[in-house]
């Protein structure tokens, strides 16, 4: 069965497995580096991944909108989200692989 998410323990094991370090290490290694990118991403920064794309904040203006259920309009408030832009290498494999 082939699984659908890549977890933090998956990365921390392909670590293990591949570079040497100890289980814990491992984890604490990628814990690491997620702890850096949110900093990053949550004061503004963008995240560069070289050969994989591009991690943004980007700031969403006030709009208004219409509940789904009620069809009643109203304003949606404005608010900073992320964004991924995957690298043209990246976006080539996907696109060959689905062929």
């Amino acid at each position: 069965m082939k699984r659908s998410n890549l977890t933090r323990k998956d990365l921390a094991k392909v670590i293990n497995e591949k570079m040497g370090f100890s289980q814990r290490s491992a984890e604490e290694l990628v814990k690491n580096v997620f702890s850096s990118m949110k900093k990053s991403l949550t004061s503004g920064e963008s995240v560069k991944l070289v050969h994989f794309g591009n991690l943004t904040v980007r700031k969403k203006a006030p709009r208004i909108g219409r509940n789904p259920r009620t069809g009643e309009t109203m304003e949606i408030s404005k608010r900073s989200m992320v964004t991924f832009k995957p690298s043209k290498g990246l976006r080539e494999k996907i696109n060959h692989n689905k062929r």
